[in-house]
């Protein structure tokens, strides 16, 4: 074999080489744009869930805000464990969620709304008037929301707002959700743990499939 066929065999074999590992890196890499959508994808979820995932890890002890005349407003803070007692007002709003029926009911003299299940007495059925909510006072434990922070309940809001017996603080009203309890919702946080793996899975492969874009070919 004369030196110039040694010559092209063996450039022939670094040919074959560099070939076999370019394949190999095709392979286990990632596009940029892709890993850049993926993980603009997982933020953006976790982010619309921040509210949730905060009030999970939130204190488990309640926020005592009072009773009537003498409720502590100053205390007021959005997406707390809270507890209050007070009177109902003479007018509630009513929403399905199933099979379930809640009462959305302020309370007198406060810029308090409670979401509690239906009492006996307060059966709803759509198309007829709503009965008026039970009479009788009460104590609430739940999730307390500003009135911002609880867009569901926007139309609920309005209405109450409308019959002029609440006494908004600073402009706005708070519900209190009854039953809802940080430390509670795993699943939530199972679902929030999986995006963020994934995020963090795609960032790392974006790096690499950076670093093997500028390192040399051969």
């Amino acid at each position: 074999m004369s030196e110039e066929q040694r010559v092209q065999e063996e450039r022939q074999r670094r040919i074959a080489e560099l070939e076999a590992r370019l394949a190999r890196r095709s392979r286990g890499a990632v596009r940029p744009p892709m890993a850049l959508a993926a993980i603009a994808v997982s933020v953006a979820l976790l982010w619309m869930q921040r509210r949730e995932l905060a009030y999970l890890v939130s204190p488990r002890t309640p926020l005592s805000l009072g009773a009537e005349g003498e409720y502590r407003l100053e205390a007021l803070s959005s997406n707390r464990y809270a507890q209050l007692h007070g009177v109902p007002a003479s007018h509630g709003a009513y929403e399905r969620d199933g099979e379930a029926l809640y009462v959305l009911v302020g309370l007198r003299e406060s810029p308090f709304v409670v979401r509690r299940p239906a009492l006996p007495g307060e059966e709803w059925t759509a198309g007829r008037p709503p009965p008026p909510p039970d009479p009788r006072p009460f104590a609430v434990r739940g999730r307390l929301l500003a009135e911002e922070d609880a867009p569901r309940y926007r139309e609920a809001f309005a209405l109450l707002r409308e019959k002029g017996e609440l006494q908004p603080r600073d402009g706005r009203l708070w519900i209190v959700i009854e039953g809802q309890r940080p430390g509670e919702d795993w699943g939530r946080a199972g679902v929030a743990l999986l995006l963020g793996t994934f995020a963090a899975a795609n960032a790392v492969l974006l790096v690499r499939s950076l670093r093997r874009s500028r390192s040399p070919a051969g």
